[in-house]
């Protein structure tokens, strides 16, 4: 091979282990076709991590990814592990990885597909062409920020407390992934958040006003959270690309991702300044239909294409998975979350095997 990278498979919990074995066959495929060789190696991270370790995020595993050309992350967590002490649960271990990688950028796309349009819950001219992009803040904001914790007052009242706090080099940092994610697409940013009542987001826009006057090809727009919310749903093509914090970064692109019908068709990449980046789809794991082959696959994939074009620059592999994908859309294949009249309703292996023919 005349290219080699070593790849961090983090297959976690519930249907992650069925849709990334549909993913490393595709990869080993699409590899094997433009001489590009990967090296695979699996950790724990999540449930699995805590009934193998006792330990969400082993120190094993956070090496392993260190030590990698990209991280491919399925899916952790189940109704199994819900009642363990939060720092005992596969959440945390998430959390302690993009920390442990320093991945401060969450770049989630919701594009909807001409194939899947009718999936979408809402009208068809509401939807038809929506192509955006959210970039999420990552590290810091109200899931990182201290103190926090359940505290017992002194007349032994139970108090929760979360901190909400950005600092300017984290604004200033995630603004300038933003506005250059926005360079390559529309050019229009719209930057979320709550400037009217939080001094955080005050301190939010007035960083991103900052930084726009470094970058006078893209037109800066704001909103806050509760509009931007209402919007997505009312008007969705008016947008893309939308920088946030953490917290309603983590609601906006649910939301964003459900206009395309299905959550289970969307990839993400959570990237840092430096060192491998990680990437995976935005379900969940999805418990309920564990080992039963009904998973969707295809999040998986595009994820992997993400992980190809950001994170390995390797555009041309990126570009065959996308169109594999595509191709097995417009043949009628369709898993249970995205199936609709006159389509073939397959499994996860079923999905796989037709991405291997699509792809040649």
């Amino acid at each position: 091979m005349s290219k080699q990278y070593r790849i961090t498979l983090l297959p976690g919990d519930g249907i992650g282990p069925e849709i990334m074995a549909v993913t490393v066959a595709v990869l080993k495929q699409v590899g094997s076709q433009l001489n590009v060789g990967f090296e695979f190696q699996e950790a724990l991270i999540g449930g699995a991590a805590i009934d193998a370790t006792g330990n969400p995020l082993p120190d094993e595993t956070l090496e392993i990814c260190r030590n990698s050309d990209a991280v491919l992350l399925a899916a952790i967590g189940g109704y199994k592990w819900d009642n363990l002490p939060r720092h005992q649960r596969p959440e945390t271990g998430l959390l302690g990885l993009r920390a442990g990688l320093g991945l401060f950028a969450n770049l989630r796309p919701a594009q909807i597909l001409p194939q899947l349009i009718d999936a979408s819950s809402l009208k068809r001219e509401v939807v038809e062409d929506v192509d955006m992009m959210v970039v999420r803040e990552l590290t810091g904001g109200i899931y990182f920020g201290q103190p926090k914790g359940i505290f017992e007052t002194e007349t032994g009242e139970k108090r929760g407390v979360n901190t909400m706090v950005y600092s300017e080099s984290e604004i200033d940092r995630i603004g300038r992934v933003a506005f250059e994610t926005a360079q390559k697409r529309g050019g229009k940013l719209c930057s979320v958040d709550k400037a009217n009542v939080l001094d955080v987001s005050q301190l939010w826009r007035d960083r991103m006003i900052q930084l726009s006057s470094e970058y006078p090809d893209v037109e800066l727009s704001h909103l806050y959270v509760d509009n931007a919310a209402m919007q997505l749903i009312r008007a969705p093509k008016q947008f893309d690309t939308i920088v946030t914090g953490n917290l309603f970064g983590d609601i906006l692109s649910d939301a964003a991702a459900m206009l395309t019908g299905s959550i289970g068709m969307l990839p993400s990449a959570s990237l840092g300044s430096t060192g491998p980046g990680v990437y995976e789809p935005v379900h969940g794991s999805a418990p309920d239909i564990a080992g039963q082959d009904k998973a969707n696959p295809m999040a998986q994939v595009l994820s992997a294409a993400m992980m190809l074009r950001y994170g390995l620059n390797e555009p041309e592999a990126a570009y065959r998975l996308e169109q594999a994908v595509l191709k097995v859309l417009d043949a009628g294949y369709r898993t249970g979350d995205i199936m609709s009249d006159g389509m073939k309703q397959v499994g996860c292996q079923e999905m796989g095997q037709a991405l291997m023919q699509a792809l040649g």
